[in-house]
Order: C-alpha cells, then sequence, then structure tokens
C-alpha cells in the first residue's frame, strides 16, 4: 500500500467502515439513498476506494466457501442495523481461524494476503515468501500464499520480480487473460488494459495468454520476451536484443526507440490517467523517438506537435486526441 499520513487508529477505521460498506451492499434491502452514501464516502479519500476493493476480494473469496446448513427457525427479515453488523464482524473475525484453517487445508483460501500500489514513484516491497517485488508508477497487485502456489495478481502497471525459489511452491502472476508460472527467476511483467509482455532476464518461465488452461504455456530463456492480450491462444515469443529498453523505467525513464505513434501509445498512457487517442492509422505510422522522466509523462503529450507534425484535439469524451498535419507522409 502506498505511503499514508493516518493514525493506526485512522486507518483501522477506514478498514472497519470498507467492511461495513461490503456487507450492507450486498445485502437485499440496500437502499439507492444508501449505495449513493456509500460512493461519497469511496471517492472522499483514495484509501476508501483501496480498502473497500480489498474487503470485495475477501467476499469473493469467500463466495466459494461451502455454505453451513440453514438455520431451523429462521428469523423474520427485517433490516438489520449497523451494531449487528458490528456484532456479526466481531463473530466472524473469532471463526476465522479455524475457517482459514479448512480453507488452507482444503487450497482454497491464503494463509496471507497483503496488496500494495505505487503512486507517484517507484516502489520496492518484501512479500511474506520473501520475494523481492519492484512496482512502476500508477501499479496495483496483491500477493495471496495457497497450500499449492504463490499468486499474484497484477491488477494494473508494471512490476519487477525477484522470486525466492521453492520448487514445490510455484509462482504464478495473473495478468489480463494470461499467467506467468515460475519457481524462482527474475522477470517483468508489463500490463496497459489487455496488453501484456513479460521479459525474462534470469531462469527460466512459462508463458500462458489464457489461464483457463493453467497446464499450457510457452517457456522462456533468458533474453526472451513474450506478449499477448485479451483473446489470444498462444504469446507472441521474440528475443530482446543487446540495447532493449524495457526495463528503462527502473531508472525512472520512457524510452522510446523510434517508434511509430500506434506503438508507443500504449506505453505512454500506462502513466496517464486520461489516454490519449489516435485520430486514424496514417497518424499512428508516424514515428517518435526520444527519452523521457516517467513522472512528466504528461508533459510528453503536450510537446509532441513541437517536434512531430502532428496536432492536438479532444473528443467528446475530452480524450486527447493526436491527428497528423494535411499532406504528411510517415518518417520511414
Amino acid at each position: 500500500m502506498s505511503e499514508q499520513h493516518l493514525t493506526e487508529a485512522e486507518y483501522d477505521a477506514i478498514t472497519d467502515a470498507a467492511a461495513q460498506w461490503c456487507m450492507r451492499l450486498h445485502a437485499a434491502d440496500c437502499t439507492a439513498a444508501e449505495r449513493q452514501a456509500f460512493e461519497q464516502w469511496r471517492a472522499a479519500h483514495p484509501l476508501h476506494a483501496f480498502e473497500y476493493e480489498a474487503m470485495q476480494e475477501i467476499w469473493d473469496v469467500a463466495d466459494h466457501l461451502p455454505r453451513p446448513p440453514a438455520p431451523v427457525r429462521p428469523q423474520p427479515a427485517s433490516r438489520t442495523s449497523w451494531r449487528t453488523y458490528g456484532l456479526a464482524a466481531a463473530i466472524s473475525a473469532m471463526a476465522l481461524p479455524l475457517l482459514a484453517y479448512g480453507g488452507w487445508s482444503l487450497g482454497w483460501l491464503p494463509s496471507s494476503y497483503e496488496r500494495f500500489q505505487a503512486d507517484g514513484s517507484v516502489r520496492q516491497v518484501t512479500l511474506a515468501d520473501g520475494s523481492q517485488v519492484e512496482l512502476n508508477l500508477g501499479t496495483e497487485l496483491t500477493y495471496s500464499n495457497y497450500k499449492d502456489q504463490r499468486r499474484v495478481t497484477l491488477n494494473k502497471g508494471e512490476a519487477f520480480f525477484k522470486v525466492a525459489h521453492d520448487s514445490s511452491h510455484p509462482f504464478v502472476v495473473k495478468a489480463a487473460s494470461g499467467q506467468v508460472r515460475v519457481t524462482g527467476t527474475q522477470f517483468n511483467v508489463w500490463m496497459y488494459e489487455d496488453q501484456v509482455r513479460v521479459t525474462l532476464l534470469e531462469g527460466s518461465v512459462l508463458v500462458n495468454s489464457d489461464s483457463r488452461h493453467p497446464d499450457g504455456g510457452f517457456r522462456l530463456d533468458p533474453g526472451m520476451q513474450a506478449r499477448y492480450r485479451q483473446g489470444d491462444y498462444q504469446p507472441q515469443i521474440s528475443q530482446t536484443y543487446a540495447g532493449d529498453t524495457s526495463l528503462a523505467w527502473r531508472q525512472g525513464k520512457l524510452v522510446l526507440d523510434n517508434l511509430a505513434l500506434g506503438e508507443a501509445l500504449p506505453l505512454i498512457n500506462r502513466y496517464l490517467s486520461t489516454p490519449v487517442m489516435l485520430a486514424d492509422s496514417a497518424t499512428g505510422a508516424i514515428r517518435v523517438g526520444g527519452i523521457y522522466d516517467t513522472t512528466a509523462v504528461k508533459s510528453l503529450v503536450t510537446t509532441l506537435p513541437k517536434v512531430l507534425p502532428v496536432y492536438l484535439t479532444r473528443n467528446q469524451d475530452g480524450n486527447p486526441v493526436i491527428n497528423s498535419l494535411p499532406g504528411t507522409t510517415p518518417k520511414s
């Protein structure tokens, strides 16, 4: 989680509120007014949304657990008070060790769960298994330790992994529709929308573009790269070249090596809250190069008309749109 200037009590209060909202929003009698109040609460502070998403993930995991028998004398339907929810949460907390042990033994629940994000700067974290992870700007991921595997879900962004070796406990990174499976190695995973790129530095990995078939995959050796996007039957495999700059972000740099704008925009948009669009394919063929600071990518967009034969407009959704000047021929 990103650095926050909150006391432990303030942080706990946010976590408790997120748990209460999660239970309330899943209740059958939750009203439209309550949902509106929740949206206001979630928008009031970045940690509110962050903690609620964590609670929602736990709720989704719990939804797959076996259900106990229905009570013999069902309670009459009535609106449950916040105090009742608080009591239910307390009871759940006391029952959690037993539930967790059973869930762990059957491979349903993790023994540990961690959530991390990096906002305005690169962040380095150590997972519970000792693996080291470096998070690029705007990256969010979770780590869960299951009985049969260590699992990372890359929700967005980019991360470099140095995985602690454990041949009996594979390390799996889920990204978009696919996954990367290793036992101990060093590799990088970049993701933007449904596009994923895996670059291997050391060891070996299995890259699968469709995690619904986890036993498949293509093996990478050091210096190789795999790319895939949603719906791909298999990833595209290639060899990286000596001057590959895909890991320049670890030094705070975005390197565009004479790329067509169509190829460069996913790399640029990864750092922007509002993505830049292309007016047409001809504009996308114009090439761009240079080395840029990852914390100042927004200014790169505004300077493009100064270095390329393009101009900027905005579409009806407010996105910047790059247009080629009339009569411009893309540079080869």
